[in-house]
């Protein structure tokens, strides 16, 4: 049975969308309980179907959906399976999204444009969400478009701690790609015990996305090892220009530390050619083979996923595992 069933008889349950099953699988293995068999299929014409092979009555619900390439269709089977549980009578049902869709939209830039993630937050809260679970928003206030609790956890330590053993000893300067990252920044540079903070100072053209003009970078780097941060990696186009100045500016080695790897093309190849070291990321996507680097290292989420989800389920702090961070 996919269930764990408590003391005061709650049972929790986990579903996997097919976005990225082996990450669900994984959660389930540290939880000690397996993925709720299900059959989920598109007809012909593209619609989905879902439906669980268990009964979902009274339990606690956690549905994990890795919303990667084909953005639109994982939006969609999650709606679809939350509300399958609902009409399953399922006591209450948080949605695992380790990684926010159209996050990026958070507001509006002109006039008659959409508040996308918002939307999401509604369309999930409809469909039958009790609770949404999330790593590294875009932006913080994104937790205020859903209306009830959103566990907002972030991957910092599971990078720092890697970063600090790999490079032990040495100079470090932690570089915020853009103006708009160097509060994510600053957090990096407590976490690694207070080293230098540098940001690269750049332009972006809001009618061409994906486009950016890197300018100068500011901050102590030569010599050091630099370490940019970032919540993503889309194309690639941001990282790659930061990287080419920092190596302009006499950098000792460029590491990347980024929570999602969407990797849209053309980011493999910019990421290949540059002169970036190392680029660390976590499992909340998927690695598709055809964009394996050997400088890619993936450290995987799977364990603070899980911990939420004990957390959430016994109504315990989620707070506690990012140290009171919001």
């Amino acid at each position: 049975m996919g269930s764990i069933v408590a003391e005061n008889r709650k049972s929790l349950m986990l579903f996997s969308g097919r976005g990225f099953p082996e990450l669900a699988q994984e959660i389930g293995k540290t939880l000690g309980i397996a993925p709720t068999p299900s059959d989920s299929y598109e007809f012909a014409n593209g619609e989905i179907f879902v439906r669980f092979n268990e009964s979902v009555r009274g339990s606690d619900a956690f549905v994990v959906q890795s919303i990667t390439e084909g953005v639109n269709r994982w939006v969609m089977e999650t709606l679809i399976m939350v509300d399958a549980l609902k009409r399953g009578s399922a006591k209450r049902i948080t949605v695992v999204l380790p990684f926010y869709p159209y996050a990026r939209q958070d507001k509006k830039h002109r006039g008659r444009e959409p508040i996308s993630a918002r939307l999401v937050a509604d369309l999930l809260k409809t469909a039958g969400a009790s609770r949404i679970l999330t790593v590294d928003l875009h932006t913080a206030q994104i937790q205020g478009f859903f209306d009830g609790p959103v566990d907002h956890l972030f991957a910092m330590d599971i990078l720092a701690s890697y970063v600090e053993q790999k490079y032990e000893g040495r100079p470090m300067t932690v570089v915020a790609p853009d103006s708009g990252r160097v509060r994510v920044a600053e957090r990096w540079t407590d976490r690694l015990g207070g080293c230098p903070l540098a940001f690269i100072h750049k332009t972006r053209d809001p009618l061409k996305p994906n486009q950016v003009v890197a300018n100068r970078v500011v901050g102590d780097v030569e010599g050091r090892v630099c370490l940019i941060v970032d919540d993503m990696i889309d194309t690639g186009g941001t990282i790659a220009k930061a990287a080419e100045i920092l190596h302009e500016q006499g950098a000792a080695d460029i590491v990347v530390a980024a929570t999602h790897a969407l990797l849209s093309d053309p980011a493999t190849e910019r990421l290949k050619n540059g002169p970036i070291s190392e680029i660390v990321i976590t499992n909340t996507l998927p690695l598709p083979t055809e964009k394996t680097l050997d400088k890619i290292t993936v450290l995987s989420i799977a364990p603070l996923l899980a911990r939420a989800i004990r957390e959430v389920f016994d109504d315990g702090s989620v707070t506690t595992l990012f140290g009171g961070l919001s």
